[in-house]
């Protein structure tokens, strides 16, 4: 039975992560979807275009396209490598670095919309169960757990 899936909960519970975000993200300037680029620039600053691409597991043709509309918003810069002028590295701008941190707090904040109600233990209960589903898988290396670090 479909509503007994985990392709089901989950396409629910990103239908309604969307719908939360895009609200607060249009005030940005930002779509949801280029959420996950913000997230891993803001995780590892210096990183290639294609370096980006495999980390979000992105045809580079997307990545490229979804670059420059977040340079051309003022999210991010691509500067020539240092160590290898032809290729470019990746830096959020202010304005990236603002968004990187609302995009925490979009986290944060559905995440106690959405698991109001759970004790303490069901929780961590259900984000470890939730970890062990994307290891097997690889993971996302998008999300920082500490936004304080670099």
């Amino acid at each position: 039975m479909y509503e007994q899936s985990l392709a089901f909960f989950t396409t629910l519970l990103n239908k309604d992560f969307t719908n939360y975000c895009n609200r607060r993200l249009a005030e940005a300037g930002l779509l949801q979807g280029q959420l996950y680029f913000i997230l891993y620039v803001g995780k590892h600053p210096g990183c290639a275009p294609k370096e980006l691409a495999k980390g979000l597991r992105m045809d580079i043709g997307h990545t490229t396209r979804s670059l420059v509309k977040l340079e051309q918003g003022g999210f991010l810069e691509q500067e020539s490598n240092p160590d290898d002028r032809r290729a470019h590295i990746l830096r959020l701008t202010e304005r990236g670095e603002a968004a990187f941190r609302l995009s925490h707090e979009l986290f944060a904040q559905w995440d106690e919309m959405v698991l109001d109600g759970f004790t303490a233990e069901e929780r961590e209960q259900l984000m470890g169960l939730l970890k062990k589903t994307l290891h097997m898988e690889g993971g996302m290396p998008c999300v920082r757990n500490n936004i304080q670090s670099r």
